[in-house]
C-alpha cells in the first residue's frame, strides 16, 4: 500500500511541477513532510541538501531519496517513476508535435503565464529552507549559530563570483570546525 502511495503521490508532484529543481520543493514539502508526514522538516532540508550534492534533477533526487527512506529501494523506484512518468509522457506528445514542425502557440503563452508562479515558489522554498536550517523554533531564538555563520559566509562568497565547487567545501570545513568547537565550548 505504501508503495501505491509513493508512485501516486509523486506522480501528482510530477505532474503539477513547472519550472525546475527549486520550484517543486514546495510541492514536494507539502506532500511529503505536511500532508503524508513521512518527513519532518529537518529531514526533508536534509534531502534537499542531498539532492543538491547529487548529480540529477531535484525532482528525481528528491523522491529517490523519499522513497527509499519510506520503502527502500522499491520505494526509490516507485517515487523516482512517479515523477517522471508526466514529463515522459508530455515530452511525447510534444515532440511529435514540435518534430512535425507546429508551433504550439497555447503551450507558448501557458509558459509564459506560468513564469511568475515559480518565481514565486522558489521564493517559498528559500524561506523554507532558511527557516528549517537556521532557526531552531519556528523564527524564534535560538538560532543555530553554525549554521548562520555558514550562510552568512556562504551568502557573501557567493556575491563575490566564489566557484561554487570551492564554497561547498569553505561551507563544510566551517561546519566541521564550529561543531568540533562547539563540542568543547559547551
Amino acid at each position: 500500500m505504501i508503495l501505491l502511495q509513493l508512485y501516486f503521490s509523486f506522480l501528482i508532484i510530477g505532474s503539477v511541477a513547472f519550472g525546475g529543481g527549486y520550484a517543486i520543493l514546495p510541492l514536494i514539502q507539502d506532500v511529503v513532510v505536511n500532508n503524508k508526514g513521512w518527513l519532518n522538516m529537518t529531514e526533508m532540508a536534509d534531502i534537499v541538501t542531498i539532492s543538491q550534492l547529487t548529480p540529477g534533477p531535484i525532482a528525481v533526487n528528491g523522491a529517490s531519496f523519499v522513497g527509499t527512506k519510506i520503502a527502500s529501494l522499491p520505494g526509490s523506484l516507485l517515487a523516482t517513476l512517479g515523477v517522471v512518468t508526466p514529463q515522459i509522457i508530455l515530452m511525447l506528445i510534444l515532440g511529435s508535435l514540435l518534430f512535425r514542425g507546429k508551433k504550439v502557440k497555447i503551450l507558448d503563452n501557458m509558459l509564459k503565464a506560468l513564469k511568475p508562479g515559480v518565481v514565486g515558489l522558489i521564493a517559498k522554498a528559500t524561506v523554507d529552507l532558511i527557516h528549517s536550517s537556521i532557526f531552531i523554533n519556528n523564527f524564534s531564538l535560538p538560532l543555530d549559530y553554525i549554521a548562520l555563520v555558514g550562510f552568512g559566509v556562504g551568502l557573501v562568497l557567493y556575491w563575490k563570483k566564489f566557484d561554487i565547487i570551492k564554497l561547498i567545501g569553505i561551507g563544510a570545513c566551517i561546519g566541521l570546525i564550529l561543531g568540533v568547537a562547539e563540542k568543547f565550548i559547551l
